[in-house]
């Protein structure tokens, strides 16, 4: 039974580019190698964080939208402690009314983008 979750996780703000595209692509093929369908993924880019982390005033935050079985979000958690990369991370179980916000919060973005680019 696949159940759908949203992952966000923060990266010390002292990577290269270059650094963060290879973390994320990293967490991208642990996702993929374990069956996930990766439904949505937004880079948030550099934020302050609301309080130091490891002596940290901000980060690279990036947010994966992802259907899995439950017991992979265990493992997937494990990994991101291991990266010394990431500084934190939280893994929520969407309902069905999360994941329909989600939907409409695309859409809407896609349709701002789109009037913009006009």
């Amino acid at each position: 039974m696949m159940n759908q979750y949203e992952a966000v996780f923060i990266m010390t703000p002292v990577l290269s580019d270059e650094q963060i595209k290879e973390t994320v692509n990293k967490f991208e093929r642990i996702m993929l190698d374990n069956g996930c369908e990766i439904i949505h993924q937004e880079n948030w880019g550099m934020r302050k964080l609301a309080y130091p982390i490891m002596k940290k005033s901000s980060g690279f935050y990036h947010l994966f939208e992802f259907k899995a079985n439950g017991t992979f979000i265990k493992e997937f958690e494990i990994q991101l402690k291991r990266d010394e990369r990431v500084i934190r991370f939280l893994t929520v179980a969407l309902d069905k009314y999360a994941i329909e916000y989600n939907k409409k919060r695309r859409e809407l973005k896609k349709n701002k983008n789109n009037e913009e680019n006009k």
